[in-house]
């Protein structure tokens, strides 16, 4: 290789690393300096094309986000005075960005105080805009996901979503919502729906939805410093809470899969291989909490993955702590997933057979009739009980439900011990502690 191919094989990497780590906030920016989130989207991409062919022939710049910012908003003016010539309206635009915007890639504008990606999730949460739509917009702007991937998580199909996302731009852009941090004294109204936004965010980190790879390193590690920058503008209960339950969660993430990229389950997980540091971070977070008086549902579960970090092995957990503290969940947040969780802590509790007829009953009702992770659970139950039948019909349907290769390896594999010929067995009409 010549010296000039190995300069370009080094710069194309580079690029696609700052491209994954770099892309939506460079993004998020672009959209305060634009107004205008496709006119960013165009940008964002016109910019990191031309990294791609100008950083090999002038260098890799000191400061790459705001090389792309500036490249960015340069792009977006040329593609507006192109426009321009069909209609006058977008001359003037172009030139009042070229006015209002500063040149030269000011690093103290790319790295506002205010986190612009901050800015932007406030934006696509703001109450003019339906819940759905809200969720829907922020994972694809501030966090990239595709349209598959939100559907995936909607349990709808892709064409919906992408209609929930243009709707919410074009609402954004006619309503004049304001690209900004909303005041102290109206966080409150609009922090419910940020948070939830955030914790789906790390979901998607912390067991991927769809592909191969289990986990998403970067969608949890940005979840958790978007909800640092939260706790610095809103030190309310609930922001300490949902920080504490992502670290908790975290600092498990090396232990569970296996060299062979496969989903290890709690009890098997190598507990020394955990970060304690992140796990005393979130106990001090909780405590912190619940020393406020006012205790809400991600301070509820972050204190029960706490129990889960606290224990030497699964056989010390304190299980009917753990129950406890999902009785009090269920009364402040009813959901189906709650009592899947619920029934597993009372399988550990009180044996296999009381889990299973809770998990059987949840089933029966149809709420989870489609989850994959139920059907996994149950079918973990039954393989403790040695009850191999009803194990292999719950698998198969775990399997027929999951997306998620290094899943699926995990489900064929127990499938296989239990003398499954998967090739051959029909599809039949996925686990909460992993």
């Amino acid at each position: 290789m010549t010296p000039e191919m190995d300069m370009s094989a080094r710069v194309h990497a580079l690029v696609e690393r700052t491209y994954r780590h770099e892309s939506r906030r460079v993004l998020a920016t672009l959209i305060r300096r634009l107004g205008d989130f496709d006119l960013a989207e165009e940008a964002l991409h016109d910019a990191f094309m031309a990294a791609v062919d100008q950083w090999p022939r002038e260098g890799i710049p000191d400061n790459p986000r705001a090389w792309l910012v500036t490249a960015g908003r340069f792009k977006a003016i040329d593609r507006l005075r192109r426009r321009a010539r069909f209609d006058a309206s977008l001359e003037t635009l172009a030139e009042r960005l070229d006015e209002a915007s500063p040149g030269g890639g000011d690093p103290a504008d790319v790295d506002a105080v205010e986190d612009d990606r901050l800015r932007l999730i406030f934006t696509c949460c703001h109450p003019a805009l339906t819940a759905s739509a809200r969720v829907a917009l922020t994972l694809r702007e501030v966090c990239g996901l595709t349209t598959e991937q939100i559907a995936h998580a909607f349990l709808t199909r892709p064409s919906t979503v992408a209609q929930r996302i243009v709707r919410a731009k074009a609402k954004i852009r006619d309503a004049g919502i304001p690209y900004q941090v909303p005041e102290v004294s109206e966080l409150s109204a609009r922090l419910e729906s940020v948070l939830s936004v955030i914790y789906l965010v790390f979901n998607e980190g912390y067991t991927a939805s769809m592909g191969d790879r289990m986990t998403r390193g970067e969608l949890a590690e940005e979840s958790i410093r978007l909800g640092r920058l939260l706790l610095d503008l809103l030190p309310d209960s609930e922001v300490m809470g949902l920080l504490a339950l992502m670290l908790l969660h975290e600092a498990r993430r090396v232990s569970r899969t296996s060299v062979a990229g496969e989903p290890v389950l709690l009890a098997d997980q190598d507990r020394c291989l955990w970060d304690r540091a992140m796990i005393a971070e979130g106990q001090t977070l909780i405590e912190r909490a619940f020393a406020t008086g006012e205790v809400g549902p991600y301070t509820l579960q972050a204190a029960i993955v706490a129990e889960h970090a606290g224990a030497a092995s699964a056989e010390q957990t304190d299980w009917s702590r753990i129950v406890g503290l999902y009785d009090v969940l269920r009364q402040a947040s009813p959901s189906p997933i709650i009592e899947l969780n619920r029934a597993v802590a009372v399988a550990m509790r009180d044996g296999p057979e009381a889990g299973l007829v809770l998990i059987d009953a949840l089933l029966a009702s149809g709420e989870l009739a489609d989850y994959r992770l139920a059907h996994a659970a149950r079918a973990d139950l039954c393989y403790r009980l040695g009850d191999d039948e009803r194990a292999r019909i719950a698998y198969r349907q775990a399997l027929h439900l999951s997306e998620q290769l290094p899943e699926r390896a995990f489900l064929e594999r127990r499938l296989t011990e239990l003398g499954d010929d998967i090739m051959a067995s029909p599809t039949t009409t996925p686990h909460p502690e992993g």
